[in-house]
């Protein structure tokens, strides 16, 4: 990955933690054009920008993409994977990583599964650019480097934006375009901040890593970026709603699939086309169930398409993963070669 760039580093005998900013594009490296917004910025370029980071910690940064949020790729995700574990083996005490909003939960709950480092990795963003009005570009980066420089949080991967840290396993981009954007609609932030302080609010649940439940090709190695890519199968979301036919599932196993995730209604329910076309879908590929809007899914109601015939036809249920990271999970979850037994333990269930 190269050698960090780094800024700050106070007097001898400071012993200012020393946190690397892992780039990877986004709004929050953006800069305008006739062609409409890109990232521009580098890693370096922010730390430079927001000189108040210096104050928390000792800061370096290195580039792993270029990206808008709404075009990460799965080679991007293990870079930024090998990257973070790099800096921590090189003697990191803490990861920031910045990236775009649009796929920022993704790749944290992604980080989450796939990483287990003794150092705090958080991951932020931002809505607004650092040359447009109200910018929360220096807000958020320095709230992630001060999160990443306190070890309260070394357990799993963390989200910090607009004041407050959540859990990279369940926080999701709730707003398009409002600064508070990331929310943990099914539980809440780990800690909030003040200029001065922060209040732990609840202990992250139970990590899921994919690597011990990993079949006979054995883990996945992030170092080797593209070669870990191309393990990972694809899996669509399939929609129900009112009138949802079973075509998308018939389209999917026509598509040669890895697996499939129903994005279902309520605690996990479908329509009955839906339901019908699971049935022989199991046959063929794993089918994880997530509901929506939030919360769990349970299986409570009958018909065809309920999640109590759901359950007898051999789905997974998310547990209260949306769809979006169900999909993660379930597609990293083959690419490790967890067996189907063992898929409901990626979704923490036993």
């Amino acid at each position: 990955m190269g050698s960090d760039e780094t800024s700050g580093g106070g007097e001898p005998g400071n012993q200012r933690p020393h946190v690397c900013v892992v780039a990877c594009g986004g709004t929050i490296a953006s800069e305008p054009g006739d062609d409409g917004a890109a990232p521009a910025k580098t890693g370096a370029d922010l730390v430079s920008a927001v000189p108040g980071v210096e104050t928390y910690a000792t800061v370096s940064a290195r580039e792993v993409c270029s990206q808008p949020g709404f075009d990460v790729r799965w080679r991007d995700v293990f870079a930024t994977a090998a990257a973070a574990r790099e800096a921590v083996e090189e003697g990191a005490d803490g990861i920031v990583v910045t990236h775009g909003t649009d796929t920022l939960a993704d790749t944290a709950y992604a980080l989450d599964v796939l990483t287990d480092l003794p150092a705090p990795v958080v991951v932020t963003g931002a809505q607004r650019r650092l040359d447009e009005p109200s910018s929360d570009v220096p807000a958020n980066l320095t709230l992630a480097v001060r999160a990443a420089a306190d070890d309260r949080f070394a357990r799993g991967v963390h989200v910090a934006f607009d004041d407050e840290l959540h859990a990279g396993r369940d926080v999701v981009k709730g707003h398009s375009n409002a600064l508070s954007t990331m929310t943990s609609p099914a539980s809440a932030p780990v800690a909030t901040f003040t200029r001065a302080a922060s209040d732990l609010v609840r202990e992250p649940r139970r990590r899921v890593m994919v690597d011990p439940l990993c079949g006979p090709e054995g883990p996945i190695d992030p170092s080797d970026p593209t070669a870990a890519a191309d393990r990972v199968p694809e899996v669509p979301v399939v929609h129900s709603g009112t009138g949802a036919t079973a075509a998308g599932i018939e389209r999917a196993l026509a598509a040669d699939v890895g697996g499939i995730v129903i994005e279902g209604t309520g605690l996990g329910n479908a329509t009955a086309a839906i339901g019908d076309a699971v049935a022989e879908a199991v046959e063929e590929v794993p089918v994880v169930v997530a509901g929506r809007p939030a919360g769990p899914t349970e299986p409570v109601y009958g018909t065809p398409g309920g999640a109590v015939t759901l359950a007898d036809h051999g789905v997974v249920f998310a547990g209260n993963l949306p769809a979006a990271k169900a999909r993660v999970g379930l597609a990293l979850g083959l690419a490790a070669g967890v067996g189907r037994e063992d898929l409901p333990r990626v979704f923490g269930r036993s």
